[in-house]
């Protein structure tokens, strides 16, 4: 479906077009829940060795200070705090998911608007608006091309997340939609990101410029930088570079009638969102059965499962957050699957490296991607059947206002045990009553 005019306008129009007082009630709380989220996965990756090298390698051309980065006291130019924050909240693999494209929302959207906070005065309600306003335009934009697009080795976080991190900032800095238009087409030429680069550095590379490249597509905007009139469904435009025909309906019909937002969920493991089915049923059944010698674990899951995460050969931690082998082998030895459970000493961990081998992973189309099945055969000869349709934190199960706190919480201590976050606790609930959130990031680092 190429042939419908002026997409790239439509989206535009609703962009400049929507209020804040538009926006639903439980649709700005959920905008709440993804900052709480993007918070906590954030933290959890700030001070990690991708994040280090790539602020030393930044910091040399940097000569602003303009912006801070979650977790630390450094400070630097706002489109590298935009790179660097991003970067680090998708670094762990742990950040929300949009189910129906695999998007990782928040992670390219929140980062530039907490830049954009440092250089513009940005209120909590703006804030919170254009998370939502970042989340919809991903996720439509998405939506048209998927499965195929990220079936075909697109990294869709990266190629479509740059278009929510230009829509965001862009309604918040005032564009018309003319100039909407432009920043979106410059969005458009910088969209990009390969799968192939899953459980590697240069994955987080990819969601970094889709948040860096999506605050500068806005403010070159803004100041004139033109671009074309369809970048998105133009002859040598998005769509047709990308070479999935897309289905364009569902980037424009009812737009405002829903949020895409409503269907984010968010992740309880730090691990490729359709591995975290697959925990849920293998850590509730460990919990019952410690001392039990498995021989073999088979594991059935949509398609989806196997093409991205049947690695039985991992080397460290980065990669086995793409592992299914390797977090089923984990969570039965430790019976846990948090950040340690994909570190590169669990990884090299004898015991874990040993029940690896154990575990086959079985394609079934009849399996949706937050659904699976496990079967663990015992050396009593006794085969466990175990499934779930609906992990946890998933759009139909999700993970409560308590839940992600505590997620917020166990980052938090995780590098800082005695940091008191209860202030950013606060400050994310009472968000739409905040005059200015240029100092939020500021609560996420420890007081000495």
């Amino acid at each position: 479906m190429l042939d419908q005019p002026n997409v790239t306008r439509q989206l535009a129009q609703f962009v400049a077009n929507t209020r804040r007082e538009d926006i639903p009630a439980d649709v700005m709380h959920q905008a709440k829940r993804s900052v709480m989220n993007f918070f906590a996965v954030a933290l959890a990756g700030c001070r990690t060795a991708p994040v280090e090298i790539a602020l030393a390698t930044l910091a040399q051309f940097s000569g602003g200070k303009q912006a801070a980065l979650v977790g630390r006291s450094d400070r630097i130019d706002a489109l590298s705090a935009a790179f660097l924050n991003a970067a680090g909240a998708n670094v762990y693999d742990f950040c929300d998911t949009h189910v129906r494209t695999v998007i990782h929302p928040t992670a390219p959207v929140v980062p530039p608007l907490l830049a954009l906070a440092e250089l513009r005065r940005v209120s909590g309600p703006g804030l919170l608006f254009g998370v939502v306003i970042g989340n919809e335009i991903e996720d439509r934009i998405g939506l048209a091309i998927s499965p195929q697009h990220y079936s075909q080795g697109w990294h869709i976080t990266s190629t479509c997340g740059v278009f929510g991190a230009a829509a965001a900032t862009g309604r918040l800095i005032g564009l018309d939609e003319q100039r909407l238009i432009w920043a979106l087409g410059s969005a458009a030429t910088q969209s990009s990101g390969l799968c192939e680069s899953l459980g590697t550095a240069s994955k987080s590379a990819s969601v970094g410029n889709a948040a860096r490249n999506g605050l500068l597509s806005a403010l070159l905007a803004e100041k004139g930088f033109d671009g074309p009139p369809e970048p998105l469904n133009g002859v040598q435009g998005f769509y047709n570079a990308m070479g999935v025909p897309p289905d364009l309906a569902l980037v424009t019909e009812g737009l405002g009638d829903s949020w895409a937002i409503m269907e984010t969920s968010y992740k309880p493991y730090p691990c490729g969102f359709v591995i975290n089915p697959v925990l849920d049923c293998v850590l509730d059944w460990r919990r019952d059965h410690r001392s039990a010698e498995v021989v073999k674990i088979v594991v059935r899951g949509n398609p989806l499962l196997a093409d991205r995460t049947d690695r039985p050969h991992v080397t460290n931690g980065r990669l086995s957050q793409v592992s299914v082998q390797h977090a089923v082998a984990a969570a039965l030895t430790r019976g846990k699957a948090g950040p340690e459970e994909f570190s590169d000493e669990c990884v090299a961990d004898p015991k874990v490296a040993a029940l690896r081998a154990k575990v086959e992973v079985v394609r079934d189309s009849s399996f949706s991607t937050i659904a699976a099945a496990v079967d663990i055969a015992t050396a009593n000869g006794q085969v466990h059947r175990l499934s779930t349709q609906a992990a946890r934190g998933s759009d139909v199960n999700p993970m409560s206002d308590r839940d992600l706190e505590a997620k917020l919480r166990h980052a938090a201590a995780a590098w800082n045990p005695g940091h008191d976050i209860q202030p950013l606790v606060d400050a994310i609930w009472t968000l739409d009553k905040s005059p200015d959130v240029a100092g939020l990031c500021a609560l996420t680092v420890p007081r000495d």
